[in-house]
């Protein structure tokens, strides 16, 4: 009973946030998709290539299920996972992952929780897992690079939520204000910081 209403709610928000983060793709640009919008160059379509790869490593070849998709192996990966190249277009990225999903939910739906798996590019406890753990591991993936796509979607042009009906109409006004009241608490910290630690001996 345990086990079944622990694998729903692990895949039920698994599912949640594949879909959030595929989400933060809509109404951009090419290039505002796939350009680089912090120093180390992420950028939203290659987070969902990204998540795609990991995904389908996670609840293929862990399972001994490899995905139909013909992955690199996790040995000569390289980064490109982490960013679209010229000739891939967002529709396949983004198929790659919705086909990834269907692939996936076959194994978590297909094995138990307590199912054996094998994560040989894991050394440290152990390679040897089971699908609850997986399970684990993937959702807290995604829900991570789920929240670096929020930070840079909202900085490309305001909008945030996890879903459509989440969204509001954005107030400029009400959020330059917002913004306001954090900076002015923050500079007001920060000389009674500096005055602290000034008398630390």
């Amino acid at each position: 009973m345990i086990d079944e209403f622990a694998k729903d709610n692990l895949h039920r928000r698994l599912r949640r946030d594949r879909t959030a983060l595929l989400w933060k793709l809509d109404g951009l640009s090419e290039y505002d998709v796939r350009r680089p919008l912090t120093a180390t160059g992420t950028n939203l379509l290659g987070l969902v290539k990204h998540v795609a790869s990991v995904e389908a490593r996670y609840f293929g070849e862990v399972f001994d299920r490899p995905s139909p998709e013909g992955l690199v192996p996790w040995q000569d990966h390289d980064g490109s996972d982490l960013w679209a190249a010229e000739d891939e277009t967002r529709e396949q990225i983004t198929g790659f992952y919705r086909r990834t999903w269907e692939h996936s939910d076959a194994t978590i739906n297909e094995l138990p929780l307590d199912a054996p798996g094998h994560v040989p590019w894991w050394a440290d406890p152990s390679p040897n897992t089971n699908l609850f753990a997986v399970m684990v591991h993937v959702l807290g993936e995604t829900n991570r690079h789920a929240g670096h796509a929020d930070i840079l979607r909202e900085g490309l042009d305001g909008r945030t939520g996890m879903r459509p009906e989440h969204e509001t109409q954005i107030d400029e006004e009400a959020r330059a204000a917002h913004r306001a009241k954090i900076e002015q608490a923050a500079g007001s910290a920060a000389p009674g910081k500096a005055q602290r630690s000034s008398h630390v001996t």
